[in-house]
């Protein structure tokens, strides 16, 4: 079936967007794939990227990766990591210390998913201990990674001695299997990619010299996983180095426009409706901090084309918008909008409407959007 939707229209225009209820976060899957061949042209490879799975939460999206021979990811949550695990991927990193129930839940995982080698990070004696024991008593294996702190300041071990000193308790418990460094350095935001190349190669050495020492001590092959997707092209020509991006499927207005040497296409955008007009020169649209990351500064989203306007107000399930064209807008009118942070925009919505050849099609859970699945 061919579209109706004109090729000089918005790539984000719906035809039969007077059916879908507002506000509502739509998906483009054929964006998404042009995403996803764009991270495996950077990277060189499939076999080289472990795609954060926070960004989007869904099955369908690790699907289409799956398609295109990814089979690598990294979550944040148990519940991330079981979605993974259902949707089919055989390679799955925690990338958050397991500590209190999660540890069981992080065994658990490998019992009701045998055949996928689950992971996680460490940066403490007493978790490595705890994941040890575990393992012992559950005659498993816990598959671990040294968490290295090069300036993010938020978990992970500096790249010194102390690492070393880690690295050595690790290896010496009997059911850990130790496969290498995971490296974040989401600290890193320079616009310029010269400047941000600058800072994150100078972060990034110490790590070299940390690696190579392990190597030399554990006598065999331990592997890197490191960045997000500001620095993604940067680790991703550095030799055996696995690399992380997450935003960069759905792509958002923040990094957009923050990254312009990172050319990844939109492939969400959020539906709102005009709901009231307050006063002059203002309306009211029905995207509130519910329907919308609400993280960081305004905008929180740019509106698709409306040339002028503020935010002068957000609650719960408003958004008041400032602007000279509020005249000529009524309630019921809509509007599109990318979000500035489209990871924590995907987390408030239980659902999203996919879009293809420009008509709403069907809907995808975001299902990992949960703390507790069945695991």
């Amino acid at each position: 079936m061919q579209s109706s939707i004109s090729p000089d229209d918005p790539w984000y225009r719906v035809t039969d967007v007077e059916d879908i209820p507002s506000p509502a976060l739509l998906v483009y899957p054929d964006r998404i794939e042009a995403n996803i061949m764009k991270m495996i042209d950077i990277a060189g490879d499939a076999a080289r990227l472990r795609p954060h799975v926070k960004t989007h939460k869904m099955a369908e999206i690790i699907r289409l990766q799956l398609n295109h021979g990814i089979n690598k990811f990294k979550c944040a949550t148990i519940a991330e990591a079981e979605m993974v695990a259902k949707a089919g991927a055989n390679d799955i990193l925690l990338a958050v210390q397991p500590v209190g129930p999660n540890i069981d839940r992080f065994f658990r995982l490998q019992q009701v998913f045998p055949a996928v080698e689950f992971s996680c990070i460490v940066d403490s004696r007493s978790v490595v201990a705890g994941l040890s024991e575990a393992a012992r008593q559950k005659n498993m294996t816990a598959t671990l990674w040294l968490d290295i702190n090069n300036g993010m300041n938020r978990t992970g071990i500096a790249p010194d001695k102390d690492a070393i000193d880690l690295f050595n308790f690790m290896v010496s418990h009997n059911t850990v299997k130790v496969k290498g460094l995971h490296v974040y350095d989401g600290h890193l935001h320079q616009p310029a990619y010269s400047e941000r190349k600058k800072f994150c190669d100078e972060a990034f050495n110490p790590v070299t010299d940390l690696y190579e020492d392990l190597c030399r001590i554990s006598g065999g092959d331990l592997s890197i996983v490191a960045g997000g997707t500001p620095t993604f092209p940067i680790h991703a020509s550095r030799r055996g180095v696995e690399t992380s991006p997450g935003t960069a499927l759905l792509w958002d207005y923040g990094y957009g426009s923050a990254f312009t040497d990172l050319s990844f296409l939109h492939a969400a955008i959020l539906v709102t409706r005009v709901i009231s007009k307050p006063g002059k020169d203002l309306i009211c649209i029905d995207l509130g901090h519910k329907a919308v990351g609400s993280e960081m500064a305004q905008p929180r989203v740019k509106l698709e084309g409306l040339e002028s306007y503020e935010i002068t107000g957000h609650n719960e399930e408003h958004m008041v918008v400032k602007t000279p064209h509020a005249h000529q807008m009524k309630p019921g009118d809509l509007l599109y909008g990318i979000p500035r942070y489209i990871c924590a925009t995907v987390d408030r919505h239980e659902t999203v409407t996919v879009v293809r050849e420009g008509r709403a099609r069907e809907q995808w859970n975001v299902e990992a959007r949960k703390r507790r699945i069945t695991i």
